[in-house]
């Protein structure tokens, strides 16, 4: 049976997420996720452009930073050093790791925007982006939010998520044992075959989400961090074996898929999950 195999909050943008054996799903996502992100701090720097690993020459390390959250708040941690988000003692330690400084914020800019560096493979470039080359830097807007919970700082969709089976065919196709589901960041891991075609509502105790659109891969699930190394193969194998249409989009590499929440509830792992196909719902 389909069930909940891995929860994941990440409550800083690009840092290192918390397994979680519970989580509350609101209509915007996992409470607390990615409800901070960082900025630059320094006298010429732009407010509205937040911090993301997407341009990892500036944010990479963002990657090796771990989170945790307890009554006290959001905890970052960088080797020996540990702090509440929020504190200047936070903004300093993650200055002295990025070398420069920042800051982190709750509170998403006006007209947010983000600088990503696309992929060297032209198969990763997404074909809504045909005009930017392999290797190209660039400024572009994104999906961050402001809700009643907060400020969520995501790429698109409330909730991202992949399937064991789609992990153990990648492993395949790498020829390895196996593929670590924190490559691509997702917040739930379920344990399917397959990941269920847009439209299909995945349901589990009084949780409702719907399918969205597979998740366009960005160079992140390939670039070193949190323990992981480079991982060129894995970056190639997606864009020659994972491109293919995304929603009305266009086409570009995917792996996992977005969902959006239509009824709100707890999640916990382990916990059973039901299936209902689009035309199931036909009358």
């Amino acid at each position: 049976m389909a069930s909940v195999a891995g929860v994941w909050r990440y409550p800083v943008k690009s840092a290192r997420g918390e397994a979680l054996d519970v989580a509350e799903v609101s209509p915007n996502g996992l409470i607390g996720d990615r409800a901070w992100a960082c900025v630059d701090n320094g006298p010429a720097s732009d407010p509205a452009l937040v911090g993301s690993a997407k341009q990892p020459r500036m944010w990479g390390g963002m990657l090796d930073v771990d989170t945790r959250t307890d009554e006290d708040g959001v905890h970052i941690s960088i080797g020996d050093l540990s702090a509440i988000v929020g504190s200047p003692a936070a903004d300093k330690a993650l200055s002295s790791h990025l070398g420069r400084p920042v800051r982190l914020i709750n509170e998403v800019p006006a007209d947010a925007k983000l600088r990503r560096l696309m992929p060297a493979q032209s198969g990763l470039v997404p074909s809504w982006m045909a005009n930017t080359a392999p290797g190209e830097e660039l400024t572009t807007g994104f999906a961050a939010s402001r809700t009643e919970a907060g400020a969520r700082f995501h790429d698109f969709g409330a909730v991202h998520i992949v399937t064991t089976g789609e992990l153990s065919r990648l492993a395949e196709r790498l020829d390895r044992a196996s593929v670590p589901p924190s490559r691509f960041r997702p917040n739930l891991l379920l344990e399917l075959d397959s990941d269920p075609a847009p439209g299909t509502r995945i349901t589990w105790g009084e949780t409702v989400l719907s399918v969205q659109v597979p998740t366009p891969r960005c160079i992140v699930p390939s670039i070193p961090g949190g323990g992981a190394p480079l991982d060129k193969q894995l970056s190639a194998t997606l864009a020659h074996h994972y491109r293919t249409e995304i929603g009305d989009y266009g086409k570009a590499a995917r792996f996992g898929f977005y969902a959006e929440v239509l009824q709100p509830g707890p999640v916990h792992q382990g916990q059973a999950v039901e299936l209902e196909q689009p035309d199931e719902r036909r009358v």
